[in-house]
């Protein structure tokens, strides 16, 4: 971790947007939003409006979206952004033959943008109104989900590994087409030169400590999880992890047991809605063995949680793309900020902590057991069907 970082935690999409676009419309350079699913409706409108205005002043816009989150640009969109100058791209577009082929079971899951090199924002929180939910329809309440405004050194690592991506997606696609000279000055291409001073104007540097973890398959295929190992390991009070979609492997679920079994109270707020079969119920095939080690279990109640974020000991804490769950830690592209930070750890410890208190449901071991046994057929068949699409891509989890 390096020193110099000013971290503003962000709470959905009604406080992420605004600050997204108020540093949008400031930029001088470049602007470049990676995400998984960008819904041009609603709230998030205000994003894609700021990115038009930006280009059409003669910044540089880089867009790359999901091609199973954003399957499809609406063509209106496509149209108004391209006249504009914004640079669309879409990470791994599914084809006539889509999931079937493992290889694209690899996603984009990160959530970045970058600003002149300036100001970052990284986070679970994709470009849709926090009352839209692709699965669950309409909601009532806004999905709970967190993000980062981020100044300092990490920024430049943010953009550095974005425009990386940017370039090889461009090398990839002239290849295709057979313009390998293109393709390899593609490859090799550098991006535009950034000025990098991170230190607002007469303001000492700050001393908070904060770097970007990346996990992607192949030079970070697993740095977020050992970062969570770690702090778990070294947890001596308070465990607190916020998670949509929660299927630990066995390293993890040691960890978590291990500290429990040491004294530490561990405390889960998970996402309780029904969403898919299989994250929905081979999530619950942990909760019992879980409860049995003492850690507790709450689900959120009140909306959609699409949070990723922890706090270890209210000292250490990341907040991030990264589900807790096979998809997120073998297969997608994620990235997480960690922080020693004590007064960010502290905020957001006392965010979640409210959280549980009064917006969580806990789960009790009875309770599970009185579960109907067509429900815990369903957890074992799905948490089957999971580690046999592990196996066929060569995965222990």
């Amino acid at each position: 971790m390096r020193a110099g970082h000013q971290l503003h935690l962000l709470e959905g999409g009604g406080e992420l947007f605004p600050a997204m676009v108020r540093a949008i419309e400031r930029a001088r350079h470049l602007v470049h939003v990676e995400t998984y699913i960008f819904e041009f409706a609603g709230a998030a409108l205000q994003v894609a409006e700021a990115l038009e205005r930006c280009a059409l002043r003669g910044v540089t816009v880089r867009l790359v979206v999901d091609g199973i989150g954003t399957a499809r640009l609406p063509q209106s969109w496509r149209e108004r952004l391209e006249r504009a100058g914004v640079q669309c791209r879409v990470y791994l577009p599914l084809g006539h033959l889509g999931l079937l082929i493992p290889s694209r079971w690899r996603r984009l899951h990160r959530k970045l943008c970058v600003v002149d090199g300036l100001q970052g924002f990284c986070g679970g929180i994709n470009l849709i109104d926090d009352l839209d939910d692709v699965s669950l329809g309409r909601l009532e309440r806004p999905r709970l989900d967190f993000a980062l405004q981020v100044s300092g050194p990490l920024v430049a690592d943010m953009l550095e590994t974005m425009e990386q991506l940017w370039w090889r997606m461009q090398a990839v696609s002239r290849a295709r087409q057979h313009e390998f000279r293109a393709a390899w000055e593609a490859w090799r291409a550098g991006w535009p030169a950034l000025p990098l001073d991170h230190s607002p104007p007469g303001r000492k540097a700050s001393p908070t400590a904060a770097a970007l973890l990346l996990r992607d398959n192949l030079r970070h295929r697993h740095d977020i999880e050992r970062a969570y190992l770690r702090s778990i390991a070294r947890a001596r009070h308070e465990i607190l992890i916020a998670n949509a979609y929660f299927i630990p492997g066995r390293k993890l679920h040691r960890a978590l047991t291990l500290a429990a079994a040491r004294g530490v109270r561990v405390r889960l707020l998970l996402h309780g809605k029904y969403e898919h079969f299989l994250q929905y119920h081979a999530a619950r095939t942990a909760y019992r063995r879980l409860l049995e080690a003492g850690i507790e279990i709450h689900e959120y109640a009140p909306s959609a949680l699409h949070a990723k974020v922890a706090v270890v000991d209210a000292s250490w804490a990341t907040v991030g793309s990264t589900n807790l769950d096979p998809l997120s830690l073998l297969m997608a592209r994620e990235a997480n900020v960690v922080t020693r930070d004590p007064a960010f750890a502290r905020g957001l410890r006392q965010r979640l902590d409210h959280l549980l208190q009064t917006a969580g449901v806990r789960i009790e071991h009875e309770q599970l057991r009185l579960r109907p046994w067509r429900l815990r057929l369903f957890d074992r068949v799905a948490y089957a069907i999971m580690r046999a699409m592990l196996w066929l891509l060569g995965h222990r989890y």
